[in-house]
């Protein structure tokens, strides 16, 4: 599986964006599709995820309210809707997809095999 993300950019707090990732190859067997993000000087953190057959989501507790991810399984695309963003959103973001197995929490990033490069995403006025 490849994934390819796209959508970052230069914003102002409080406006929005979207990210997109697409996933070519093997997607049948995708089981769920993430986002991460990774502040300078911090770890790399799950924003939200979607599982890819079923509408069952997970987001960060700092996101939620702000931050929508969705998928179109036909365009093989996942998105990540962000509004109200904040300075503290300003991250190099990733998508990332797992198949079924290994099984694991979402939030653990060993779950994920297949990673996309990054985009960044930059909040500041």
């Amino acid at each position: 599986v490849q994934l390819q993300a796209s959508g970052g950019g230069l914003v102002q707090p409080g406006a929005s964006l979207r990210l997109s990732c697409a996933a070519s190859g093997r997607t049948s067997e995708l089981f769920v599709v993430g986002w991460f993000r990774q502040a300078p000087g911090k770890e790399r953190d799950l924003v939200a995820a979607i599982a890819w057959y079923t509408p069952t989501t997970k987001y960060a507790d700092s996101v939620k309210g702000r931050f929508t991810i969705s998928r179109d399984n036909a365009k093989n695309t996942v998105y990540l809707q962000m509004n109200s963003l904040a300075p503290e959103d300003t991250a190099i973001y990733y998508c990332a997809a797992g198949e079924r197995y290994p099984a694991g929490p979402w939030d653990d990033q060993r779950r994920f095999p297949y990673w996309g490069q990054g985009t960044q995403v930059t909040v500041s006025s």
